[in-house]
């Protein structure tokens, strides 16, 4: 079991930069793969990046390439930096964890956990 608490959201001005933290419990958060999901209001959530089990590999959405970065340590935390955001950026962000499947992948199904979720917003 691991649970999934995600923080560093807020009201950011376009332009700006965030990053986001999600810290896991448990003893086993290394062999987990870890993502990154968002879900803005009226939308389907869609997949934003995601970082294997030893910090390889690593993707992320197109709409967010050149201004993402996603790292993690082995202890518990994995973190979500985006840069030059803007209202299209806002939305509900949610970490993830899976370890069904060797590698992370883009679908959320292949993710076993998910925390709360942290709200982002962007104004312009």
């Amino acid at each position: 079991q691991v649970h999934l608490v995600e923080s560093g959201g807020g009201l950011v001005q376009a332009g700006g930069s965030l990053r986001l933290s999600c810290t896991a419990s448990g003893r086993t958060f290394n062999t987990y793969y870890m993502g990154w999901f968002r879900q803005a209001p009226g939308k389907e959530r869609e997949f934003v990046a995601y970082i294997g089990r030893n910090g390889a590999p690593t993707n992320w959405a197109d709409s967010v390439k050149g201004r993402i970065s996603i790292s993690r340590d082995y202890a518990s935390t994995t973190w979500l930096e985006l840069d030059s955001l803007n209202p299209d950026d806002t939305a509900v962000y949610y970490c993830a964890a899976g370890r069904t499947l060797g590698t992370p992948t883009r679908i959320p199904d292949d993710y076993d956990y998910w925390g709360q979720g942290t709200q982002v917003t962007v104004s312009s």
